[in-house]
Protein backbone atom coordinates (compact mmCIF):
# COMPACT_ATOMS: atom_id res chain seq x y z
CA UNK A 1 0.00 0.00 0.00
CA UNK A 2 1.27 3.45 -0.73
CA UNK A 3 2.19 6.03 1.68
CA UNK A 4 0.13 8.67 2.28
CA UNK A 5 1.01 11.64 -0.54
CA UNK A 6 1.03 14.69 2.20
CA UNK A 7 4.38 16.81 2.46
CA UNK A 8 4.99 15.23 5.73
CA UNK A 9 6.45 12.71 4.15
CA UNK A 10 9.33 14.77 3.29
CA UNK A 11 10.58 16.18 6.38
CA UNK A 12 12.94 18.39 5.07
CA UNK A 13 10.77 19.88 2.63
CA UNK A 14 8.19 20.46 5.06
CA UNK A 15 10.67 22.06 6.84
CA UNK A 16 11.13 25.12 4.55
CA UNK A 17 7.51 25.00 3.86
CA UNK A 18 6.56 25.79 7.56
CA UNK A 19 9.74 27.82 7.81
CA UNK A 20 8.57 30.35 5.02
CA UNK A 21 4.59 29.66 6.08
CA UNK A 22 5.88 30.66 9.53
CA UNK A 23 7.75 34.25 9.13
CA UNK A 24 5.21 34.81 6.62
CA UNK A 25 2.90 35.03 9.37
CA UNK A 26 5.12 37.05 11.61
CA UNK A 27 5.45 39.55 8.97
CA UNK A 28 1.59 39.49 8.49
CA UNK A 29 1.06 40.45 12.41
CA UNK A 30 4.08 43.42 12.02
CA UNK A 31 2.24 44.81 8.95
CA UNK A 32 -1.04 44.87 10.99
CA UNK A 33 0.46 46.63 14.01
CA UNK A 34 1.52 49.42 11.60
CA UNK A 35 -2.07 49.12 10.15
CA UNK A 36 -3.74 49.15 13.26
CA UNK A 37 -0.97 50.14 16.40
CA UNK A 38 -1.84 48.29 19.91
CA UNK A 39 -3.10 50.57 22.06
CA UNK A 40 -1.79 50.76 25.74
CA UNK A 41 -4.85 49.53 27.87
CA UNK A 42 -4.68 46.84 25.11
CA UNK A 43 -1.34 45.49 25.74
CA UNK A 44 -1.91 43.77 29.05
CA UNK A 45 -4.90 42.00 27.34
CA UNK A 46 -2.70 41.14 24.65
CA UNK A 47 -0.36 39.67 26.31
CA UNK A 48 -2.48 37.11 28.16
CA UNK A 49 -3.44 35.83 25.04
CA UNK A 50 0.03 35.64 23.28
CA UNK A 51 1.76 33.49 26.62
CA UNK A 52 -1.70 31.47 26.58
CA UNK A 53 -1.52 30.85 22.56
CA UNK A 54 2.30 30.11 23.06
CA UNK A 55 1.81 27.57 25.66
CA UNK A 56 -0.98 26.12 23.86
CA UNK A 57 1.27 25.41 20.81
CA UNK A 58 4.20 24.17 23.08
CA UNK A 59 1.73 21.71 24.62
CA UNK A 60 0.67 20.64 21.47
CA UNK A 61 4.01 20.46 20.02
CA UNK A 62 5.13 18.22 22.70
CA UNK A 63 2.27 15.96 22.87
CA UNK A 64 2.79 14.76 19.00
CA UNK A 65 6.65 14.68 19.61
CA UNK A 66 4.95 11.86 21.68
CA UNK A 67 2.80 10.54 19.28
CA UNK A 68 5.70 9.62 16.96
CA UNK A 69 8.55 8.81 19.50
CA UNK A 70 5.52 5.85 20.47
CA UNK A 71 4.78 4.90 17.29
CA UNK A 72 8.63 5.00 16.72
CA UNK A 73 9.15 2.55 19.73
CA UNK A 74 6.16 0.68 18.63
CA UNK A 75 8.00 -0.36 15.13
CA UNK A 76 11.19 -1.39 16.74
CA UNK A 77 9.40 -3.77 19.17
CA UNK A 78 7.74 -5.24 16.54
CA UNK A 79 10.93 -5.53 13.82
CA UNK A 80 12.34 -7.21 17.45
CA UNK A 81 9.12 -9.32 17.03
CA UNK A 82 9.69 -10.72 14.17
CA UNK A 83 13.26 -11.79 14.39
CA UNK A 84 12.46 -13.76 17.49
CA UNK A 85 9.09 -15.26 15.62
CA UNK A 86 11.44 -16.33 12.66
CA UNK A 87 14.18 -17.75 14.30
CA UNK A 88 11.48 -19.70 16.60
CA UNK A 89 10.00 -21.11 14.00
CA UNK A 90 12.99 -21.97 12.27
CA UNK A 91 14.03 -24.13 15.19
CA UNK A 92 10.75 -25.73 15.35
CA UNK A 93 10.26 -25.96 11.33
CA UNK A 94 13.01 -28.78 12.11
CA UNK A 95 10.20 -31.17 13.97
CA UNK A 96 8.92 -31.73 10.66
CA UNK A 97 9.82 -34.45 8.30
CA UNK A 98 13.40 -34.01 7.03
CA UNK A 99 12.32 -33.10 3.10
CA UNK A 100 9.47 -30.73 4.24
CA UNK A 101 12.31 -29.03 7.32
CA UNK A 102 14.61 -28.35 5.05
CA UNK A 103 12.14 -26.62 2.70
CA UNK A 104 10.43 -24.62 5.28
CA UNK A 105 13.52 -23.45 6.75
CA UNK A 106 14.77 -22.41 3.00
CA UNK A 107 11.63 -20.48 3.04
CA UNK A 108 11.90 -18.67 6.02
CA UNK A 109 15.68 -17.68 5.18
CA UNK A 110 14.26 -15.98 2.16
CA UNK A 111 11.26 -14.63 4.24
CA UNK A 112 13.72 -13.31 6.25
CA UNK A 113 15.87 -11.23 3.52
CA UNK A 114 12.43 -9.78 2.19
CA UNK A 115 11.83 -8.50 5.34
CA UNK A 116 14.99 -6.84 6.06
CA UNK A 117 14.46 -5.37 2.79
CA UNK A 118 10.85 -4.21 3.47
CA UNK A 119 12.65 -2.21 6.42
CA UNK A 120 15.90 -0.53 4.12
CA UNK A 121 13.60 0.01 0.78
CA UNK A 122 13.07 3.67 0.22
CA UNK A 123 11.45 3.43 -3.46
CA UNK A 124 7.90 2.93 -3.34
CA UNK A 125 8.01 0.75 -6.31
CA UNK A 126 10.70 -1.95 -4.95
CA UNK A 127 8.35 -1.52 -1.96
CA UNK A 128 5.29 -3.13 -3.56
CA UNK A 129 7.23 -5.67 -5.17
CA UNK A 130 8.66 -6.88 -1.79
CA UNK A 131 4.84 -6.64 -0.30
CA UNK A 132 4.09 -8.99 -3.45
CA UNK A 133 7.06 -11.42 -3.14
CA UNK A 134 6.16 -11.37 0.85
CA UNK A 135 2.13 -12.11 0.41
CA UNK A 136 3.81 -14.86 -2.06
CA UNK A 137 5.93 -16.27 0.00
CA UNK A 138 3.83 -16.18 3.10
CA UNK A 139 1.08 -18.12 1.03
CA UNK A 140 4.24 -20.71 0.18
CA UNK A 141 5.12 -21.62 3.82
CA UNK A 142 1.86 -21.90 5.09
CA UNK A 143 0.94 -24.56 2.17
CA UNK A 144 4.22 -25.98 2.94
CA UNK A 145 3.46 -26.06 6.65
CA UNK A 146 -0.38 -27.06 6.09
CA UNK A 147 0.73 -30.42 4.52
CA UNK A 148 3.02 -32.17 6.63
CA UNK A 149 0.24 -30.90 9.57
CA UNK A 150 -2.83 -32.82 7.79
CA UNK A 151 -0.91 -36.11 7.30
CA UNK A 152 0.20 -36.02 11.03
CA UNK A 153 -2.26 -34.34 13.34
CA UNK A 154 0.30 -34.38 16.76
CA UNK A 155 1.21 -31.84 19.52
CA UNK A 156 4.50 -31.69 18.00
CA UNK A 157 3.37 -30.69 15.09
CA UNK A 158 0.86 -28.06 15.83
CA UNK A 159 3.62 -26.68 17.70
CA UNK A 160 5.19 -26.12 14.42
CA UNK A 161 2.21 -24.91 12.80
CA UNK A 162 1.66 -22.00 15.95
CA UNK A 163 5.03 -21.48 15.35
CA UNK A 164 3.94 -20.25 11.86
CA UNK A 165 0.99 -18.57 12.66
CA UNK A 166 3.25 -16.03 14.77
CA UNK A 167 5.63 -15.26 11.74
CA UNK A 168 2.90 -14.33 9.32
CA UNK A 169 1.16 -12.54 12.37
CA UNK A 170 4.13 -10.64 13.43
CA UNK A 171 4.00 -9.26 9.97
CA UNK A 172 0.55 -7.81 10.04
CA UNK A 173 1.52 -6.08 13.71
CA UNK A 174 4.81 -4.34 11.76
CA UNK A 175 2.37 -3.29 8.69
CA UNK A 176 0.05 -2.33 10.81
CA UNK A 177 2.54 -0.04 13.00
CA UNK A 178 4.40 1.39 9.73
CA UNK A 179 0.66 2.94 8.63
CA UNK A 180 -0.09 4.31 12.31
CA UNK A 181 1.34 7.59 11.67
CA UNK A 182 0.21 11.27 13.24
CA UNK A 183 -3.14 12.11 11.77
CA UNK A 184 -3.22 15.02 9.43
CA UNK A 185 -5.88 16.53 11.01
CA UNK A 186 -3.69 16.85 14.16
CA UNK A 187 -0.89 18.24 11.91
CA UNK A 188 -3.33 20.92 10.06
CA UNK A 189 -4.37 22.09 13.97
CA UNK A 190 -0.85 22.46 15.00
CA UNK A 191 -0.39 24.22 11.88
CA UNK A 192 -3.03 26.57 12.21
CA UNK A 193 -2.00 27.23 15.88
CA UNK A 194 1.69 27.73 15.20
CA UNK A 195 0.65 30.65 12.34
CA UNK A 196 -1.82 32.09 14.78
CA UNK A 197 1.07 32.23 17.50
CA UNK A 198 3.69 34.27 14.98
CA UNK A 199 0.87 36.08 13.72
CA UNK A 200 0.52 37.23 17.41
CA UNK A 201 4.50 37.65 18.21
CA UNK A 202 4.59 39.97 14.67
CA UNK A 203 1.96 42.05 15.99
CA UNK A 204 3.71 42.50 19.72
CA UNK A 205 7.00 43.14 18.10
CA UNK A 206 8.13 46.80 17.70
CA UNK A 207 10.01 46.17 14.89
CA UNK A 208 9.65 44.25 12.22
CA UNK A 209 13.49 44.35 10.85
CA UNK A 210 15.76 41.80 12.10
CA UNK A 211 16.07 38.59 13.01
CA UNK A 212 14.27 38.51 15.91
CA UNK A 213 10.79 37.83 14.01
CA UNK A 214 12.35 34.85 12.44
CA UNK A 215 13.49 33.06 15.35
CA UNK A 216 10.02 31.57 16.59
CA UNK A 217 9.09 30.43 13.18
CA UNK A 218 12.33 28.74 12.83
CA UNK A 219 12.20 27.26 16.04
CA UNK A 220 8.90 26.06 15.37
CA UNK A 221 9.99 24.41 12.04
CA UNK A 222 12.78 22.57 13.43
CA UNK A 223 10.16 20.72 16.04
CA UNK A 224 7.80 20.08 13.22
CA UNK A 225 11.10 18.65 11.31
CA UNK A 226 11.69 16.98 14.13
CA UNK A 227 8.30 15.32 14.54
CA UNK A 228 8.20 14.84 10.92
CA UNK A 229 10.95 12.94 10.58
CA UNK A 230 10.27 10.35 13.45
CA UNK A 231 6.77 10.14 12.18
CA UNK A 232 7.88 9.35 8.89
CA UNK A 233 9.09 5.42 8.66
CA UNK A 234 11.03 5.67 4.85
CA UNK A 235 11.71 9.51 4.15
CA UNK A 236 14.11 11.50 6.34
CA UNK A 237 16.63 10.69 8.77
CA UNK A 238 15.52 8.48 10.92
CA UNK A 239 15.00 5.06 10.65
CA UNK A 240 14.16 1.96 12.41
CA UNK A 241 17.28 -0.48 11.83
CA UNK A 242 16.18 -4.11 11.30
CA UNK A 243 19.14 -5.66 13.78
CA UNK A 244 17.43 -7.96 14.79
CA UNK A 245 16.86 -9.41 11.72
CA UNK A 246 20.09 -8.36 9.92
CA UNK A 247 21.50 -10.66 13.20
CA UNK A 248 19.10 -13.52 12.91
CA UNK A 249 19.73 -13.94 9.08
CA UNK A 250 23.86 -13.96 9.85
CA UNK A 251 23.19 -16.83 12.30
CA UNK A 252 21.01 -19.05 10.13
CA UNK A 253 23.20 -21.67 8.37
CA UNK A 254 23.67 -20.52 4.54
CA UNK A 255 21.31 -22.40 1.73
Amino acid sequence: MAEPGYIMNYPLIFFFFSAVILWVSAQLGAYLRQKRPLKDDLREDFGLVETATLTLLGLIIGFSFSMSTTRYDQRKNYEEAEANAIGTEYVRAGLLPASDAAAVQAQLRKYTELRIAFYRTRDHEELMQVDTNTAKLQSEMWSAMQAPALANPTPVMALAVSGMNDVLNSQGYTQAAWWNRIPSSAWALMIAIAVCCNVLVGYGARSAKGVMLFILPLVVSISFLLIADIDSPRRGFIHVVPQNLVSLLQSLPPR
